[in-house]
């Protein structure tokens, strides 16, 4: 049986997360339960989950040479994820996210660079065209901008469809939502102009326990949320995205809106699956 092939293109970081039985106020300091670190960001925790469903994932990324990155690079590598590192020799550390858990209901902190900083030369974006090649569909999420819109352009130019996580306004945006097939946004995301004004087709916004709701040809619908105990919330969306992105990919299309409720269904089970297990990765093993 043929796999799907999702590409994931963005931002990977080296995530210390650490379990707390109450979130520290300014000057506190508070005693950890615990500590893991684990491969985080958008496209890597999409990419983790496209792999663990039996996906093919393909994580376009910067991770670089620092001693940190072999941190990451094991991770991803032991989770089943093909990882294509646009600056192999990239001499500075990774970015690095601290991330707070509290014990009693998986609510969590995070404290994370983004990838502004991070130029890629015209070389590293030459890779992006054969990456893309033989993909059922690509997911982005606005950070590393140029190679967003490298793999975007591609995709739109072979048919295949572009999912955007859209967690908050980007510059890039202006020139990414043209090009986007499927925007999946938080409740808390606003842009400019409506989405759809933007050229998106198919708009979907999360809002962590409540239903999720979606719009595509004049169709409005929404898709109920698991019930279940949270343990740890961090990475959830991150989850979803690469579950939905994977069911896309399985399509080679863009959804017809028919086909939303029951996409968006799934990716919602997966992400509770997520929630109701502490740790990057122990969900993953049960």
């Amino acid at each position: 049986m043929r796999r799907s092939v999702l590409v994931t293109v963005g931002l990977t970081t080296l995530d210390l997360v650490q379990r707390v039985a109450d979130l520290p106020d300014p000057g506190e300091k508070v005693q950890s339960d615990g500590v893991q670190l684990a491969a985080g960001g958008p496209a890597a925790n999409a990419a983790v989950t496209a792999a663990y469903l039996g996906g093919r994932a393909r994580l376009v990324t910067v991770v670089g040479s620092h001693p940190l990155a072999a941190l990451i690079r094991d991770d991803l590598e032991r989770h089943g994820v093909e990882l294509h590192d646009l600056l192999t020799h990239r001499s500075e550390p990774p970015p690095v996210s601290a991330v707070a858990v509290r014990e009693r209901d998986g609510e969590r902190t995070v404290v994370s660079p983004n990838a502004a900083a991070i130029e890629l030369p015209r070389e590293a974006l030459a890779q992006i065209g054969g990456l893309v090649a033989g993909a059922g569909a690509v997911l982005v999420d606005g950070h590393l901008p140029a190679a967003a819109l490298a793999a975007a352009r591609v995709a739109r130019a072979a048919g295949v469809p572009v999912v955007l996580d859209a967690g908050s306004w980007k510059p890039v945006l202006a020139q990414l939502l043209p090009l986007t097939d499927v925007c999946a946004c938080s409740a808390r995301f606003t842009s400019p102009a409506d989405l759809h004004e933007h050229g998106v087709p198919v708009v979907i916004r999360t809002n962590g326990a409540e239903p999720v709701t979606f719009s595509a040809a004049g169709r409005r619908g929404s898709v109920p949320v698991p019930r279940v105990d949270a343990v740890d919330t961090a990475g959830a969306g991150d989850v979803w995205h690469g579950a939905f992105a994977l069911a896309v990919a399985g399509l080679g299309r863009v959804p017809a809106p028919d086909e939303l409720a029951g996409l968006i269904a799934d990716a919602n089970a997966v992400a509770a699956r997520r929630v109701r297990h502490a740790g990057p990765r122990g969900w993953l093993r049960r």
